[in-house]
């Protein structure tokens, strides 16, 4: 097993982090303050060609691997979860849906702008009154000849203001089985019919987009519809396989930041005559931090070397995003208690480390969800179902051919 990365890798943590450090770091705290997404955030990354980071060349993309993205998210959460944010919804939750569901026709119309961040996508499954139960979503598409008429509104959905494409899950048949009726499409927003706002207020992630998207009989093309109708569960949970992936690199680097930060202060700050980083208990904190963050790094590239091979990743994916965003939040919180009552303002990083790792652990299957899928694997009580369209493996001859 080879825990190097290669050289692709490394030019493409690196260019990530200049950014990361030099644009975005230094104005992120007025940003967040303003409660406001940086105008400039989504045309840069779509510049550097993150928004297509592991997308075929001949889709629009930059043709690296599924290990790439995740490096990618790690480097950008340091600066701040905004930026991870848009690779989760951009990136994990639609493009690589279409890279693995999408006819050919479809990649070219979604995919191939959406790679060379022409366009910005978004994905739309959670509801006013269905989050953890997919199943009980009750937006709906009705066929009337070719087309489709969506009517429903989707809640705390990402970009739903910026973006230009959403992935939405809606339900096409009431009658059947709850997770057999739901079907998938591609929706322009520009459509008549659609609405979109931004909510304000939030905890944490303040510096980011976060909205809904009503839709009142909404006509889509039925060349729109992603998959088959029924098969929009099992696309909405491969959807989730990689956002979930690309949460747990970012909260990856939320720990990183938080260990960076916490021993940064313990060298600076002294009390009783001495640096407080020569006191046991913090040494404790930032020791714990440390672990967590090489434990979460090994599980994230493990998930990603796994997605590179073909091979179905749900159950590691899952494992990887709950300890991650889990261990994110201690960190964080644990950071504050290092930097005692500055910690507690807003002058500090650690303060927003805090209120943005704490959406991690709700968003893309709660803690709680995790915690029943992976007993449920112990048990032999959950198997993963096999999918008509898996995710297709890495392959760089592929990938970077136009």
């Amino acid at each position: 097993m080879d825990f190097q990365l290669n050289e692709e890798h490394r030019m493409v943590q690196n260019m990530v982090r200049e950014f990361a450090q030099k644009e975005v770091i230094p104005v992120i705290k007025e940003w967040d303050r303003k409660q406001e997404m940086a105008p400039f955030i989504l045309p840069r990354m779509a510049e550097l060609g993150i928004l297509g980071i592991n997308i075929p060349v001949r889709y629009g993309g930059q043709g690296f691997d599924y290990i790439s993205l995740g490096l990618v998210c790690e480097e950008l959460e340091v600066a701040d979860t905004t930026l991870r944010v848009v690779m989760s919804v951009h990136m994990g939750l639609n493009s690589m849906a279409l890279l693995q569901w999408g006819t050919e026709e479809q990649k070219q119309k979604f995919l191939v702008p959406q790679a060379k961040g022409e366009k910005y996508a978004c994905f739309g499954l959670t509801e006013p009154g269905a989050g953890s139960d997919v199943a009980g979503m009750k937006g709906t598409a009705k066929r009337e000849g070719d087309e489709y008429v969506l009517n429903g509104e989707k809640m705390w959905i990402s970009l739903a203001s910026k973006a230009h494409h959403a992935l939405v899950v809606m339900r096409t048949d009431p009658d059947a089985d709850p997770h057999d009726g739901l079907t998938a499409f591609i929706l322009e927003l520009d459509r008549p019919g659609v609405k979109t706002g931004d909510i304000h207020g939030k905890m944490g992630v303040r510096a980011g987009s976060t909205g809904w998207i009503s839709m009142q009989d909404v006509r889509v093309p039925a060349e729109n519809r992603l998959g088959e109708e029924g098969e929009g569960f099992k696309i909405a949970m491969s959807c989730l396989d990689n956002g979930r992936y690309t949460v747990a690199a970012g909260a990856t680097g939320l720990i990183r930041a938080s260990l960076e930060a916490s021993v940064k202060y313990a060298h600076e700050r002294k009390a009783f005559g001495k640096e407080i980083g020569q006191f046991q208990l913090v040494q404790q904190k930032i020791a714990y931090m440390m672990q967590s963050y090489e434990a979460a790094r090994l599980l994230y590239l493990k998930a990603g070397w796994m997605k590179n091979q073909g091979q179905r990743n749900t159950k590691e994916t899952s494992l990887a995003k709950w300890y991650a965003t889990d261990a994110s939040f201690d960190a964080a919180s644990e950071a504050i208690q290092v930097h005692g009552a500055y910690g507690f303002s807003d002058e500090y990083d650690v303060e927003r480390y805090l209120r943005n790792s704490k959406g991690a652990v709700i968003y893309e299957g709660t803690s709680e969800i995790h915690q029943i899928m992976q007993a449920g694997y112990a048990l032999g009580y959950r198997q993963d179902a096999e999918l008509r369209c898996e995710l297709p493996a890495y392959d760089a001859e592929y990938w970077q051919g136009s």
